[in-house]
């Protein structure tokens, strides 16, 4: 055995490579040069942000979001290309609505530090696991915020999907909609969109996830759509 690679045999891919090749499939135009990331924290009813959300050429949406529809004007759009969800989810109407058309991101960091990487009951039969790569996206979030890498401390879902974007796209630019923390990160509980609300878990440090998201927006990167 020499090592060599066998003649034809494809040059083995990073599992990030594998997520940017999906989420390119997924994404509602090409080139991707505009991403809007919604969180799911309430906003006002407004057309013009809707609009905007709707215009980009993917839209990334998290958790138990919630969309526009014939009854109810949210502000929040009706388009969702990739949908990043956690194990703890509680799905709204729209969470599985037309899945089938849709690229589903199974967010687990907690995985890293004990055994709690299993399939959740609620999820469809026929809908694919395809994660979060942990290697390639948790543990470089996690740095960038400052974490210690022995503390079972990661970003929410909704900084781990706007870290998502910024990685697979540099160059494109991002909307931000329904994040409340970026400008006011002492929260103890999340407001939502659609449902109540829920307590924040010590695992998440706001101050740091605020900070990297106003980054992105100093720096142009980036615009908070109020």
């Amino acid at each position: 055995m020499t090592g060599e690679r066998p003649t034809g045999t494809a040059p083995a891919r990073s599992a990030l490579d594998l997520v940017s090749g999906l989420v390119e499939a997924y994404a509602g135009r090409t080139p991707v040069e505009t991403i809007a990331v919604v969180g799911n924290a309430p906003v006002s009813p407004d057309p013009e942000r809707a609009t905007a959300i709707d215009a980009a050429d993917l839209v990334i949406r998290v958790n138990g979001f919630a969309l526009d529809d014939a009854h109810t004007m949210r502000g929040l759009g009706t388009r969702a290309d990739v949908v990043v969800v956690q194990w703890l989810l509680e799905a709204t109407p729209w969470v599985f609505q037309d899945y089938r058309s849709r690229l589903y991101l199974y967010n687990e960091p907690g995985a890293m530090y004990f055994d709690g990487e299993r399939l959740p009951r609620w999820w469809p039969a026929d809908l694919g696991l395809v994660p979060v790569p942990n290697r390639e996206i948790t543990q470089p979030l996690s740095r960038a915020l400052g974490f210690d890498p022995a503390e079972p401390r990661w970003a929410t879902t909704g900084s781990v999907a706007a870290y998502l974007a910024r990685t697979l796209y540099p160059d494109a630019h991002l909307l931000l909609a329904g994040f409340s923390f970026v400008y006011e990160p002492v929260q103890t509980t999340w407001d939502h969109a659609y449902g109540g609300n829920a307590k924040l878990t010590e695992d998440h440090v706001l101050t740091a996830e605020a900070n990297m998201l106003r980054s992105f927006i100093d720096e142009g990167r980036a615009e908070l759509l109020a």
